[in-house]
């Protein structure tokens, strides 16, 4: 499966985006899909991620409430809304696609996001 990350852009402080992944290639319904981010300097990052089954969504602790992952099978998307955006969630914003549970074996090329204070 390709994947295509955008949404990506400049915001200030206390918008919203959402990114948009697009999939192509493999049925995109077999994947469990995940929404990664690194920042300048450091480590890439879980956010949150979709089940294939279920549409189940997780997020670590200290991304829940502000990010919301979602799934459109029928579009092979999957979308990551961000709310309340802060300076500290500047990072290059990535997509994977996994066919096991947490094996992201294939990845997008990253939107960047960058939010002014």
């Amino acid at each position: 499966v390709q994947l295509q990350a955008s949404g990506g852009g400049l915001v200030q402080a206390g918008g919203s985006l959402r990114l948009s992944c697009a999939a192509s290639g493999r049925t995109f319904s077999v994947y469990d899909m995940g929404w990664f981010r690194q920042a300048p300097g450091k480590e890439r990052e879980f956010v949150a991620a979709i089940s294939k089954s279920f549409g189940r969504t997780y997020s670590p602790d200290s991304m829940k409430g502000r990010f919301t992952i979602s799934r459109d099978n029928a579009k092979n998307a999957v979308y990551l809304q961000i709310d309340g955006l802060k300076p500290e969630d500047t990072a290059v914003y990535y997509c994977a696609a996994a066919l096991r549970p947490g094996e992201y074996e294939h990845w997008g090329q990253g939107t960047l996001v960058t939010v002014s204070s």
